[in-house]
């Protein structure tokens, strides 16, 4: 796959994670963040259960237990992360750790070196995320270790995915994948309030998520991602706050300031970076 149209996907994957939180607030399920992690991945495994199973053919299951523990392990920390440490800083933390680590394991599992060109996007990306969620209030410090390991979590699902899309089609891939994670995750829904489910808008917000936001976007990132770096891929993947965030003004009546708007731009700007250049070519 040429290495530009695999970045448009994974862009086009962060584009449809951006509109999480969105669909969040408009579902009234802004405050059950744990509910809404287990039940997305729920609807999403199911989803991708049915449509992509049968092309599944003797997956390498340690490759494939890796990256399912890994996702759960990231909706739970991350939502975790962000209740105690804050939006703002719980996000900046997970999503500005995920690139860096997964550019390192990748370059120790895959030999995936990374090249100025990362370097340079991902710190912008990093930068740009950090001036879009503002000054953080008081830090928690068992929140940003959540929100770190969140981030940590993330990369190594990447790195995972990558492995297993070295034998597996996209599709296949992301069903195992969503599938094993949702059975992780399956105990926690007797735990958590699922009372906004119950609301027409509550249950348009659950398949959205679950159908759009996780498995058709984790569908589109698996397709960029087998023709990308992992490296590249994650960093790409920060497109997803600069999405939230005019889907904010949008829709939610926000009004960021001036730093968060040059934020976006950085992002932005990172993004375009490593979307025309010409991607190392990907051997599996």
């Amino acid at each position: 796959m040429n290495g530009r149209i695999a970045a448009a996907w994974v862009v086009g994957a962060a584009v449809l994670w951006g509109t999480t939180g969105t669909a969040q607030r408009l579902g009234g399920a802004e405050t059950a963040p744990l509910a809404v992690g287990a039940v997305r991945l729920a609807v999403a495994g199911l989803a991708l259960a049915i449509v992509g199973a049968r092309d599944l053919r003797r997956p390498p299951w340690r490759w494939l237990l890796v990256a399912a523990a890994a996702m759960a392990s990231y909706q739970v920390t991350f939502f975790a992360g962000v209740a105690r440490a804050g939006v703002a800083l719980g996000t900046v933390v997970a999503i500005g750790t995920a690139p860096i680590v997964a550019g390192l394991l990748a370059w120790i599992v895959r030999s995936e070196r990374p090249d100025r060109r990362w370097w340079l996007a991902t710190v912008m990306a990093v930068a740009g995320v950090g001036l879009i969620a503002g000054r953080p209030g008081q830090a928690d410090a068992v929140g940003i270790g959540l929100a770190g390991a969140a981030g940590v979590g993330y990369a190594i699902y990447a790195l995972a995915a990558k492995q297993l899309l070295d034998r597996l089609t996209p599709l296949a891939a992301m069903a195992a994948v969503f599938t094993a994670a949702a059975f992780l995750l399956a105990p926690l829904l007797w735990a958590v309030d699922l009372e906004w489910l119950a609301r027409p808008r509550g249950m348009a917000a659950a398949l959205w998520l679950g159908l759009i936001a996780t498995a058709l976007a984790y569908l589109a990132f698996a397709r960029g991602l087998s023709g990308l770096r992992v490296g590249t891929a994650t960093t790409l993947t920060l497109a997803e706050p600069a999405t939230a965030t005019l889907l904010g003004v949008a829709l939610l009546g926000e009004r960021p300031g001036s730093t968060a708007w040059a934020g976006l731009a950085v992002v932005v700007g990172a993004v375009i970076v490593l979307s025309v250049a010409r991607q190392p070519r990907v051997t599996p």
